[in-house]
């Protein structure tokens, strides 16, 4: 009796370190005007790349972990009430005198993006200092997922960490301007799920042909990532990994997108999710291409009917 209770304290979780925000939209109903007051439509949905991940992983039936800092605020208690069912937040650290982050985009009378306005200063506190009170629950990772809300040092701290206790590190860059978080070596990183923009900037090259698209794979292999994935919207993604093929996976025909926010946070969650499976390179990057496909086509930002059940059912049908 007493072996089973031990394995049950020893169940490793994923953790999840980086960005919990709530993420407003105001839609201006008309032409839109400067310096006056236009009137709009608004919604709001909690959000945040680690969070995101987090709850995706959290509906597959994995453990959990959030590891993140917050304000005391009723924005805090949105993002808990919708994810503590999926997740562990007893190691959310409140901040006194800060606001929990917050994203807040303009779009205009078409659905383009007019301005957008983001307040994640309170992310600056994710410091390695922070983590070191949390080494009891790190040590215990199965596999450590960060995005680059968090400072550089603390991307730093967790590739030395994470190679030392032999621990998987999964990185989540969060948007192009945050790709000088990353460290000059990525020795210590299995997974490296980038964008074409973010690539572009981090490389300073331009991905103009599906040539320099396989270039842009291989020179991130370079550097030390054992596996890297370089998406680009519908055009699908271009995958390799430690032996140096490369694979090109095509998007999954979408014919009706209702909101693409956070397909890429779904395509990190369902790489992951199968990568720790132990499934084949073919099954890991079409779990996430058939994640993020059924997840444009929900208007939540992670999809309600998500379940271990359902993602089964939904790899069977593609």
């Amino acid at each position: 009796m007493t072996n089973a209770f031990h394995e049950e304290k020893q169940k490793s979780p994923i953790i999840c370190i980086g960005g919990a925000n709530v993420d407003k939209k105001l839609y201006i109903k008309n032409e839109k005007v400067n310096q006056t007051s236009n009137p709009v439509q608004s919604s709001r949905t909690v959000g945040g790349v680690a969070r995101n991940i987090a709850e995706n992983l959290g509906r597959l039936g994995e453990e959990v972990v959030l590891l993140s800092v917050r304000g005391d605020d009723p924005d805090w208690q949105d993002i808990y009430t919708l994810s503590s069912p999926f997740m562990n937040l007893n190691h959310v650290v409140k901040l006194a005198n800060s606001s929990t982050g917050s994203y807040t985009a303009v779009l205009d009378k078409r659905g383009d993006l007019s301005i957008a306005l983001a307040d994640m200063d309170i992310f600056d506190h994710l410091t390695p200092e922070l983590l070191l009170q949390n080494t009891d629950i790190l040590i215990e990772a199965k596999c450590i997922l960060v995005d680059l809300n968090c400072p550089g040092e603390t991307i730093e701290f967790l590739c030395d960490f994470t190679t030392i206790h032999n621990i998987p590190l999964v990185i989540i860059p969060v948007s192009s301007p945050k790709m000088n978080r990353l460290p000059k070596s990525l020795s210590a990183v299995n997974w490296l799920i980038v964008n074409k923009d973010e690539t572009e900037t981090y490389m300073n090259i331009k991905i103009n042909d599906k040539k320099d698209w396989e270039n842009s794979v291989m020179s991130w292999l370079e550097l030390g990532v054992k596996n890297v994935i370089v998406t680009n919207g519908s055009e699908g993604v271009m995958a390799g990994g430690e032996n140096g093929e490369l694979h090109y996976y095509p998007a999954v025909e979408t014919p009706m997108v209702t909101d693409v926010t956070g397909a890429g946070d779904s395509f990190c969650s369902g790489v992951i999710y199968s990568w720790l499976q132990k499934k084949e390179l073919d099954y890991i990057i079409n779990s996430g291409l058939v994640n993020a496909h059924k997840t444009i086509m929900s208007k939540y930002t992670v999809r309600q009917e998500l379940s271990k059940k359902q993602f089964i059912l939904d790899m069977e049908a593609i």
